[in-house]
Protein backbone atom coordinates (compact mmCIF):
# COMPACT_ATOMS: atom_id res chain seq x y z
CA UNK A 1 0.00 0.00 0.00
CA UNK A 2 1.45 3.56 -0.85
CA UNK A 3 2.24 5.56 2.47
CA UNK A 4 0.74 8.95 2.00
CA UNK A 5 1.38 10.03 5.51
CA UNK A 6 2.86 13.53 5.15
CA UNK A 7 2.55 14.24 1.55
CA UNK A 8 0.12 16.49 1.64
CA UNK A 9 -0.67 19.90 3.63
CA UNK A 10 -3.36 22.38 4.33
CA UNK A 11 -2.43 25.76 3.17
CA UNK A 12 -5.95 28.29 3.17
CA UNK A 13 -8.63 28.26 4.92
CA UNK A 14 -11.54 30.19 4.74
CA UNK A 15 -15.69 30.43 6.31
CA UNK A 16 -18.17 33.35 6.00
CA UNK A 17 -19.59 34.13 9.31
CA UNK A 18 -22.43 31.76 11.13
CA UNK A 19 -25.94 33.59 10.18
CA UNK A 20 -29.69 32.52 10.95
CA UNK A 21 -30.60 34.20 7.16
CA UNK A 22 -28.16 34.88 5.17
CA UNK A 23 -28.67 37.68 2.35
CA UNK A 24 -26.68 35.46 -0.06
CA UNK A 25 -27.11 32.43 -1.67
CA UNK A 26 -25.40 29.48 -1.00
CA UNK A 27 -23.69 29.43 -4.32
CA UNK A 28 -22.60 33.01 -3.36
CA UNK A 29 -21.46 31.67 -0.30
CA UNK A 30 -19.50 29.12 -1.53
CA UNK A 31 -17.61 31.50 -3.72
CA UNK A 32 -16.71 33.99 -1.39
CA UNK A 33 -15.35 30.86 0.89
CA UNK A 34 -13.45 29.36 -2.02
CA UNK A 35 -12.10 32.68 -3.19
CA UNK A 36 -10.60 34.07 0.29
CA UNK A 37 -9.39 30.09 1.02
CA UNK A 38 -7.25 30.84 -2.39
CA UNK A 39 -6.11 33.87 -1.42
CA UNK A 40 -4.96 32.94 2.22
CA UNK A 41 -2.84 30.31 0.89
CA UNK A 42 -0.94 33.03 -1.29
CA UNK A 43 -2.30 30.84 -4.68
CA UNK A 44 -4.45 32.74 -7.48
CA UNK A 45 -7.82 30.55 -8.80
CA UNK A 46 -5.76 29.56 -11.68
CA UNK A 47 -3.62 27.32 -9.70
CA UNK A 48 -6.25 25.15 -8.41
CA UNK A 49 -6.78 21.94 -10.50
CA UNK A 50 -8.75 19.87 -7.95
CA UNK A 51 -12.49 21.05 -6.82
CA UNK A 52 -14.46 18.86 -4.07
CA UNK A 53 -17.44 20.29 -3.90
CA UNK A 54 -20.49 20.07 -1.55
CA UNK A 55 -22.60 16.72 -2.09
CA UNK A 56 -25.55 18.12 -3.85
CA UNK A 57 -25.38 21.63 -4.01
CA UNK A 58 -23.27 23.20 -6.64
CA UNK A 59 -20.76 21.02 -9.07
CA UNK A 60 -17.20 21.31 -9.39
CA UNK A 61 -17.87 22.67 -12.83
CA UNK A 62 -19.78 25.44 -12.04
CA UNK A 63 -17.56 26.32 -8.99
CA UNK A 64 -14.44 26.26 -11.44
CA UNK A 65 -16.05 28.11 -14.16
CA UNK A 66 -16.94 31.00 -11.74
CA UNK A 67 -13.98 31.18 -10.13
CA UNK A 68 -11.87 31.49 -13.18
CA UNK A 69 -10.16 27.56 -12.95
CA UNK A 70 -9.37 26.68 -16.31
CA UNK A 71 -7.88 23.45 -15.90
CA UNK A 72 -9.76 21.25 -13.87
CA UNK A 73 -8.12 18.26 -13.50
CA UNK A 74 -9.99 16.00 -11.21
CA UNK A 75 -13.17 16.47 -8.83
CA UNK A 76 -14.80 14.18 -6.78
CA UNK A 77 -17.95 14.27 -4.48
CA UNK A 78 -17.91 12.23 -1.19
CA UNK A 79 -21.28 11.62 -0.13
CA UNK A 80 -21.24 10.90 3.91
CA UNK A 81 -23.00 13.02 5.33
CA UNK A 82 -21.37 15.57 8.18
CA UNK A 83 -18.50 13.07 7.75
CA UNK A 84 -18.11 14.49 4.45
CA UNK A 85 -15.71 17.04 4.98
CA UNK A 86 -13.12 15.40 6.88
CA UNK A 87 -13.39 12.57 4.22
CA UNK A 88 -12.97 14.62 1.51
CA UNK A 89 -9.41 15.32 3.15
CA UNK A 90 -8.42 11.58 2.62
CA UNK A 91 -9.50 12.11 -1.32
CA UNK A 92 -7.65 15.12 -1.79
CA UNK A 93 -4.47 13.78 -0.15
CA UNK A 94 -4.87 10.69 -2.65
CA UNK A 95 -5.16 12.88 -5.31
CA UNK A 96 -1.93 15.26 -4.38
CA UNK A 97 0.20 12.12 -3.68
CA UNK A 98 -0.67 10.57 -6.98
CA UNK A 99 0.33 13.62 -9.22
CA UNK A 100 -2.93 13.73 -10.34
CA UNK A 101 -3.76 17.03 -8.83
CA UNK A 102 -1.21 19.78 -7.48
CA UNK A 103 -3.61 22.02 -5.40
CA UNK A 104 -7.11 20.85 -4.55
CA UNK A 105 -10.18 23.01 -3.03
CA UNK A 106 -12.28 21.33 -0.93
CA UNK A 107 -15.52 23.73 -0.11
CA UNK A 108 -18.61 22.83 1.44
CA UNK A 109 -22.02 25.22 2.09
CA UNK A 110 -25.10 25.14 2.87
CA UNK A 111 -28.30 27.23 4.04
CA UNK A 112 -29.35 25.17 7.61
CA UNK A 113 -31.09 27.82 8.96
CA UNK A 114 -33.00 29.09 5.83
CA UNK A 115 -33.30 26.23 3.64
CA UNK A 116 -36.70 25.07 6.09
CA UNK A 117 -38.06 29.07 6.36
CA UNK A 118 -37.79 29.99 2.75
CA UNK A 119 -40.21 32.81 3.27
CA UNK A 120 -37.36 34.33 5.67
CA UNK A 121 -34.64 34.51 3.04
CA UNK A 122 -35.88 34.37 -0.63
CA UNK A 123 -32.24 34.82 -1.50
CA UNK A 124 -31.28 31.22 -0.36
CA UNK A 125 -31.20 28.58 -3.07
CA UNK A 126 -30.82 25.00 -2.57
CA UNK A 127 -30.06 22.14 -5.13
CA UNK A 128 -32.04 18.92 -4.56
CA UNK A 129 -30.57 15.65 -5.17
CA UNK A 130 -32.43 13.33 -7.23
CA UNK A 131 -34.09 10.32 -5.35
CA UNK A 132 -31.47 7.27 -5.67
CA UNK A 133 -32.96 4.21 -7.35
CA UNK A 134 -32.65 2.43 -3.98
CA UNK A 135 -35.04 1.73 -1.29
CA UNK A 136 -34.89 4.80 1.29
CA UNK A 137 -35.15 3.50 4.58
CA UNK A 138 -35.73 6.37 6.83
CA UNK A 139 -38.29 7.75 4.24
CA UNK A 140 -40.33 4.01 3.82
CA UNK A 141 -39.61 2.68 7.42
CA UNK A 142 -38.61 5.40 9.52
CA UNK A 143 -41.10 8.36 8.83
CA UNK A 144 -44.50 6.62 8.75
CA UNK A 145 -44.03 6.31 12.59
CA UNK A 146 -43.00 9.77 13.01
CA UNK A 147 -39.06 9.38 13.08
CA UNK A 148 -38.61 12.30 10.35
CA UNK A 149 -36.19 14.50 12.26
CA UNK A 150 -32.43 13.59 12.64
CA UNK A 151 -32.82 14.42 16.69
CA UNK A 152 -35.47 11.55 16.46
CA UNK A 153 -33.50 9.06 14.18
CA UNK A 154 -30.55 9.83 16.67
CA UNK A 155 -32.74 9.01 19.62
CA UNK A 156 -33.18 5.46 18.44
CA UNK A 157 -29.06 4.59 19.63
CA UNK A 158 -28.59 6.97 22.12
CA UNK A 159 -31.09 6.50 24.28
CA UNK A 160 -29.75 2.68 24.13
CA UNK A 161 -26.33 4.00 25.03
CA UNK A 162 -27.61 6.00 28.16
CA UNK A 163 -29.58 2.70 29.21
CA UNK A 164 -26.41 0.44 29.17
CA UNK A 165 -24.07 3.02 30.57
CA UNK A 166 -25.98 4.62 32.86
CA UNK A 167 -25.26 7.94 30.94
CA UNK A 168 -26.18 10.87 33.03
CA UNK A 169 -27.26 13.94 31.78
CA UNK A 170 -24.48 15.88 33.65
CA UNK A 171 -22.02 14.34 31.22
CA UNK A 172 -23.72 15.60 28.27
CA UNK A 173 -24.21 18.91 29.47
CA UNK A 174 -20.13 19.54 30.08
CA UNK A 175 -19.87 19.20 26.27
CA UNK A 176 -22.52 21.64 26.12
CA UNK A 177 -21.19 23.59 28.39
CA UNK A 178 -17.74 23.37 27.36
CA UNK A 179 -18.53 24.53 23.45
CA UNK A 180 -20.21 27.22 24.93
CA UNK A 181 -17.47 28.31 26.93
CA UNK A 182 -15.10 28.52 24.02
CA UNK A 183 -17.52 30.07 21.76
CA UNK A 184 -16.89 33.77 23.79
CA UNK A 185 -13.85 33.35 22.37
CA UNK A 186 -15.00 33.42 18.83
CA UNK A 187 -15.95 36.28 17.35
CA UNK A 188 -17.33 34.61 14.44
CA UNK A 189 -19.35 32.27 16.81
CA UNK A 190 -23.11 32.76 16.33
CA UNK A 191 -23.69 32.12 20.40
CA UNK A 192 -20.71 33.86 21.39
CA UNK A 193 -21.39 36.12 24.54
CA UNK A 194 -24.45 34.26 24.99
CA UNK A 195 -23.63 32.89 28.71
CA UNK A 196 -25.49 29.55 29.54
CA UNK A 197 -25.58 27.52 32.99
CA UNK A 198 -26.02 24.44 34.28
CA UNK A 199 -29.24 25.66 35.00
CA UNK A 200 -30.08 26.68 31.80
CA UNK A 201 -29.13 23.11 29.98
CA UNK A 202 -31.68 21.63 32.37
CA UNK A 203 -34.33 23.58 32.12
CA UNK A 204 -33.85 23.56 28.33
CA UNK A 205 -36.78 21.63 27.06
CA UNK A 206 -36.39 18.15 26.04
CA UNK A 207 -36.61 17.87 22.11
CA UNK A 208 -36.53 13.54 21.76
CA UNK A 209 -35.71 11.83 25.26
CA UNK A 210 -32.29 12.13 26.40
CA UNK A 211 -32.18 15.10 24.54
CA UNK A 212 -32.65 18.34 25.40
CA UNK A 213 -32.76 21.49 23.39
CA UNK A 214 -29.04 22.43 24.49
CA UNK A 215 -28.24 18.84 23.15
CA UNK A 216 -28.50 19.63 19.59
CA UNK A 217 -26.68 21.49 17.36
CA UNK A 218 -27.12 24.93 15.60
CA UNK A 219 -29.25 25.44 12.36
CA UNK A 220 -26.69 28.13 10.55
CA UNK A 221 -26.03 29.73 6.94
CA UNK A 222 -22.91 29.65 6.06
CA UNK A 223 -20.18 28.16 3.99
CA UNK A 224 -16.67 26.95 4.42
CA UNK A 225 -13.30 26.30 1.86
CA UNK A 226 -9.69 24.80 2.77
CA UNK A 227 -6.97 24.21 0.64
CA UNK A 228 -4.68 21.47 0.15
CA UNK A 229 -1.43 20.92 -1.78
CA UNK A 230 1.99 19.08 -1.80
CA UNK A 231 4.08 18.99 1.43
CA UNK A 232 7.00 20.38 -0.11
CA UNK A 233 5.11 22.87 -2.13
CA UNK A 234 3.76 24.21 1.31
CA UNK A 235 6.87 25.18 2.30
CA UNK A 236 7.34 28.28 -0.02
CA UNK A 237 3.23 29.63 0.93
CA UNK A 238 1.90 31.88 3.03
CA UNK A 239 1.20 29.97 6.08
CA UNK A 240 3.31 27.50 8.17
CA UNK A 241 1.76 24.24 6.54
CA UNK A 242 -0.81 21.87 8.80
CA UNK A 243 0.00 18.46 7.61
CA UNK A 244 -2.49 15.35 7.27
CA UNK A 245 -0.59 12.55 8.71
CA UNK A 246 -3.51 10.11 8.51
CA UNK A 247 -7.12 9.23 7.68
CA UNK A 248 -10.10 7.40 7.54
CA UNK A 249 -13.43 6.51 6.76
CA UNK A 250 -16.15 3.68 8.37
CA UNK A 251 -19.16 2.61 7.82
CA UNK A 252 -21.51 0.55 10.29
CA UNK A 253 -23.28 -2.35 8.92
CA UNK A 254 -26.06 -2.43 7.44
CA UNK A 255 -24.89 1.13 7.04
CA UNK A 256 -28.51 2.97 6.06
CA UNK A 257 -30.59 0.94 8.79
CA UNK A 258 -30.12 1.84 12.67
CA UNK A 259 -32.50 -1.14 13.92
CA UNK A 260 -31.43 -3.76 12.13
CA UNK A 261 -27.70 -3.95 13.11
CA UNK A 262 -26.16 -6.56 15.03
CA UNK A 263 -24.43 -4.14 17.03
CA UNK A 264 -26.48 -0.61 17.21
CA UNK A 265 -23.62 1.30 19.34
CA UNK A 266 -20.99 0.15 16.52
CA UNK A 267 -19.89 3.41 15.05
CA UNK A 268 -18.88 3.55 11.84
CA UNK A 269 -15.58 5.55 13.89
CA UNK A 270 -14.54 2.27 15.64
CA UNK A 271 -13.91 1.05 12.39
CA UNK A 272 -12.17 3.74 11.06
CA UNK A 273 -9.94 5.35 14.06
CA UNK A 274 -7.51 2.64 14.22
CA UNK A 275 -6.45 3.07 10.26
CA UNK A 276 -5.37 6.31 10.86
CA UNK A 277 -4.08 6.74 14.14
CA UNK A 278 -1.92 3.46 12.35
CA UNK A 279 -1.37 4.97 8.91
CA UNK A 280 0.07 8.66 11.32
CA UNK A 281 2.07 6.36 13.60
CA UNK A 282 0.57 8.18 16.51
CA UNK A 283 -1.72 7.36 19.76
CA UNK A 284 -4.84 9.02 20.51
CA UNK A 285 -3.18 10.37 23.84
CA UNK A 286 -0.60 12.02 21.81
CA UNK A 287 -3.61 14.22 20.84
CA UNK A 288 -3.05 18.40 22.03
CA UNK A 289 -6.73 19.25 21.22
CA UNK A 290 -9.69 17.31 20.13
CA UNK A 291 -12.15 19.48 17.36
CA UNK A 292 -14.99 16.37 17.59
CA UNK A 293 -18.20 16.30 15.29
CA UNK A 294 -20.86 17.84 17.90
CA UNK A 295 -24.25 17.48 16.01
CA UNK A 296 -25.71 16.10 19.89
CA UNK A 297 -23.42 16.04 22.98
CA UNK A 298 -24.05 12.30 23.40
CA UNK A 299 -22.66 11.50 19.80
CA UNK A 300 -19.43 13.27 21.27
CA UNK A 301 -19.00 10.71 24.17
CA UNK A 302 -19.57 7.92 21.87
CA UNK A 303 -16.62 9.57 19.52
CA UNK A 304 -14.24 10.22 22.29
CA UNK A 305 -14.47 6.57 22.94
CA UNK A 306 -14.78 5.42 19.45
CA UNK A 307 -11.41 7.09 18.72
CA UNK A 308 -9.97 4.99 22.01
CA UNK A 309 -9.44 7.94 24.29
CA UNK A 310 -11.79 5.55 26.59
CA UNK A 311 -13.42 2.88 27.19
CA UNK A 312 -17.01 2.16 25.97
CA UNK A 313 -19.53 4.09 28.40
CA UNK A 314 -16.52 5.88 29.80
CA UNK A 315 -17.23 9.24 27.51
CA UNK A 316 -18.98 10.79 30.46
CA UNK A 317 -15.72 11.01 32.86
CA UNK A 318 -13.58 11.49 30.39
CA UNK A 319 -15.40 14.85 29.82
CA UNK A 320 -15.77 15.91 33.41
CA UNK A 321 -13.59 18.17 35.61
CA UNK A 322 -12.12 20.89 32.94
CA UNK A 323 -10.81 17.50 31.06
CA UNK A 324 -11.78 19.13 27.55
CA UNK A 325 -11.81 22.72 28.14
CA UNK A 326 -8.90 24.94 27.51
CA UNK A 327 -5.93 24.15 30.25
CA UNK A 328 -7.27 20.97 30.37
CA UNK A 329 -5.55 17.87 29.11
CA UNK A 330 -7.44 17.68 25.73
CA UNK A 331 -9.22 20.95 24.96
CA UNK A 332 -12.20 20.29 22.50
CA UNK A 333 -13.86 22.15 20.24
CA UNK A 334 -11.88 25.40 20.84
CA UNK A 335 -13.84 27.63 18.29
CA UNK A 336 -17.48 26.35 19.91
CA UNK A 337 -18.47 23.23 17.80
CA UNK A 338 -21.16 23.28 16.39
CA UNK A 339 -23.51 23.74 19.35
CA UNK A 340 -21.87 27.22 19.93
CA UNK A 341 -20.32 28.75 16.37
CA UNK A 342 -22.63 27.13 13.47
CA UNK A 343 -22.99 24.57 11.37
CA UNK A 344 -21.33 23.78 8.07
CA UNK A 345 -20.56 19.95 8.49
CA UNK A 346 -17.91 20.31 10.62
CA UNK A 347 -16.25 21.41 7.82
CA UNK A 348 -15.07 24.63 10.53
CA UNK A 349 -14.01 22.02 12.87
CA UNK A 350 -11.19 21.32 10.05
CA UNK A 351 -10.50 25.11 10.23
CA UNK A 352 -10.11 25.13 13.79
CA UNK A 353 -7.66 22.65 13.58
CA UNK A 354 -5.76 24.28 11.05
CA UNK A 355 -5.81 27.94 12.75
CA UNK A 356 -4.74 25.88 16.08
CA UNK A 357 -1.91 24.17 14.18
CA UNK A 358 -0.41 27.82 12.72
CA UNK A 359 -0.60 29.05 16.26
CA UNK A 360 -2.73 31.78 15.29
CA UNK A 361 -5.97 30.61 17.69
CA UNK A 362 -5.66 33.71 19.93
CA UNK A 363 -7.24 33.62 23.13
CA UNK A 364 -8.39 30.00 22.27
CA UNK A 365 -5.06 28.98 21.34
CA UNK A 366 -3.97 25.73 22.62
CA UNK A 367 -0.30 26.54 24.08
CA UNK A 368 2.38 24.35 22.36
CA UNK A 369 -0.03 22.61 19.74
CA UNK A 370 1.62 20.26 17.56
CA UNK A 371 -0.99 17.38 17.07
CA UNK A 372 -4.62 17.22 17.02
CA UNK A 373 -7.63 15.54 15.32
CA UNK A 374 -10.48 16.23 13.58
CA UNK A 375 -13.63 13.79 13.36
CA UNK A 376 -16.64 13.82 11.07
CA UNK A 377 -20.16 11.97 11.74
CA UNK A 378 -22.65 11.22 9.56
CA UNK A 379 -26.28 10.53 10.14
CA UNK A 380 -26.37 6.99 10.70
CA UNK A 381 -22.98 6.87 12.05
CA UNK A 382 -20.57 7.06 9.59
CA UNK A 383 -17.46 7.86 10.77
CA UNK A 384 -14.06 9.91 9.89
CA UNK A 385 -11.07 11.53 10.81
CA UNK A 386 -8.28 13.41 10.04
CA UNK A 387 -5.14 13.33 12.25
CA UNK A 388 -3.25 16.78 11.87
CA UNK A 389 0.08 17.94 12.33
CA UNK A 390 2.12 21.30 12.59
CA UNK A 391 5.17 21.04 10.08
Amino acid sequence: MMNISGTAAIVGVAETDYVRGADDSVPELILDACMRAVADAGLEPSDIDGVIPPPGMIPAEEIAANMGIADLRYAVTVHMGGASPVAALQSAVMAISAGIAENVLVTLGWPGYSQNRPERNKATTRRKMDQAPFIDIARNYYAPYGVNAAVQQYAMYIQRYVDMYDVSPAAAAEVALTCRQHSHLNDKALMAGREMTIDDYMASPMITEPMRKFDCCLETDCANAIVLTSAERAKDLKHHPVLWLGGAEGHPYPADDVTNRPDILKLGLEYAAPRAFSMAGVSPHDLDFLQIYDCFTYVVLMELEALGLCEKGAGGEFVANGNISLGGKYPMNTHGGLLSQGHCWGMNHIIEATRQLRHEGGEAQVRGAELGVVTGYGDMGDGSLAILARA
